[in-house]
């Protein structure tokens, strides 16, 4: 059984030994290397300033003599080191162990990014494959740059070559002052023409109410996705949402997630009948044309107004929604548009991830494992963003 939240190092391991952190795209790869070296020449600078307090102690001369590039091969790349030297010493001795135990170390860093990790726990871990103390300030340092990655994320101009666009909110807990928390996780996916699928945003968000997903849906308009290719938005039937989109994408139809439906229908069967009510359903959302989907739908009523009069009142009164994905032209496939199952399905992602992880210490902590796991979605689909981060010299 997986620990409530991780508090050990070597449960930080287990988990990201799941999260196949080799296989991440560039983003993460750079943060590593930028990590590493922010490591290395911190404590290459230290080891020379404890030489020269040696030295002066045990009164014998010696001074700074400046520095030179050297090159380390690692897991995520070449790295250019600043090596500082004095006139008698430099500190070689650590690059050799950190070449011995290079890849714990990537490890141990990662997970200061994607896990959310305290800095009095990754500084331990860093001390035993470093032989010395890493300080806590080196350790926000270089969980900040992960952080510039994910602002960099929300605040990337964007395209709009998107036909399809699928709305839905993830819940998540979150430590505060009052205690843990529900925190709401709004998020959009474009669905491209060619099928190819994006996480485009995330936002946090006490809930799904209207102002809330406004202020998203118009950031995201401001940014640059004006809709203007949007043929479909595809919805669970939140209310908030709904009166939204009116406001914000009010001349895109909207399509009701058929799985949401279904379920709520359900609600009002009796066990016993449940499964022929489904395949009556069925036969309505897998119609091959609008006219079809409308008699089967004609027949759904018939067959069982007078025994589920509630559970044919709740498909009735969205029955236009529902059928909006047969009165649009395009390639995508139905199954493809008619639910939310394409952002459901990266849900479940994130909650495989972050179910160790119990509740989230802060806002930041889940808004990098939130952008961890959407980008690595986003690559199995290659459509991850190249951010102005990475074009720095590291």
């Amino acid at each position: 059984m997986l620990p409530a939240t991780i508090t050990k190092i070597h449960q930080a391991f287990k988990e990201i030994k799941h999260m196949a952190i080799d296989t991440w795209q560039e983003e993460c790869r750079f943060a590593a290397r930028r990590a590493i070296k922010e490591v290395l020449e911190t404590r290459m600078h230290h080891s020379i300033d404890l030489h020269l307090e040696q030295m002066r102690a045990a009164g014998l001369p010696d001074r700074r003599n400046g520095s030179f590039s050297s090159h380390l091969l690692t897991e995520v790349g070449d790295l250019e080191l600043r090596i500082p030297r004095t006139r008698t010493f430099s500190p070689y001795l650590l690059l050799k162990r950190f070449a011995r135990r290079s890849a714990p170390i990537e490890r141990t860093i990662l997970m200061a990014f994607l896990l959310g990790l305290s800095t009095r726990k990754v500084g331990p871990a860093l001390l035993s494959i470093l032989g010395e103390p890493v300080s806590p300030s080196t350790v926000s340092q270089i969980a900040k740059q992960l952080d510039q990655s994910v602002q960099a994320y929300h605040q990337r101009a964007l395209s709009d070559p998107y036909e399809v666009l699928v709305l839905d909110g993830i819940v998540m807990r979150r430590k505060t002052g009052a205690g843990a928390q529900r925190r709401t996780m709004l998020v959009a996916l474009g669905i491209k023409p060619d099928g190819k699928k994006e996480i485009i945003d995330f936002r946090q968000a006490p809930g799904e109410s209207q102002s809330a997903w406004e202020g998203f849906l118009n950031h995201l308009y401001q940014r640059g996705l004006r809709g203007e290719n949007l043929k479909l938005i595809v919805v669970d039937g939140g209310k908030g949402l709904l009166a939204a989109l009116s406001l914000v994408y009010g001349d895109v139809p909207v399509q009701r997630c058929w799985v949401h439906k279904s379920r709520n229908v359900l609600n009002y069967v009796k066990q016993p009948d449940q499964e022929r009510v489904k395949r009556s359903l069925h036969r309505i959302s897998h119609a091959r044309n609008l006219r079809e989907a409308q008699r089967a739908a004609q027949r759904f009523v018939a067959r069982w107004k007078a025994s589920y009069p509630k559970a044919v009142d709740c498909l009735q009164k969205d029955l236009p929604e529902l059928l909006s994905f047969l009165q649009i032209k395009t390639n995508l496939a139905p199954s493809v548009i008619r639910t939310t199952n394409a952002i459901e399905r990266r849900f479940v992602e994130v909650r495989r991830r972050t179910r160790p992880m119990g509740t989230f210490s802060d806002r930041t902590s889940m808004e990098r494992i939130l952008f961890s796991v959407f980008t690595h979605e986003n690559l199995k689909q290659r459509t991850a963003t190249p951010f102005p981060l990475l074009t720095q010299n590291n």
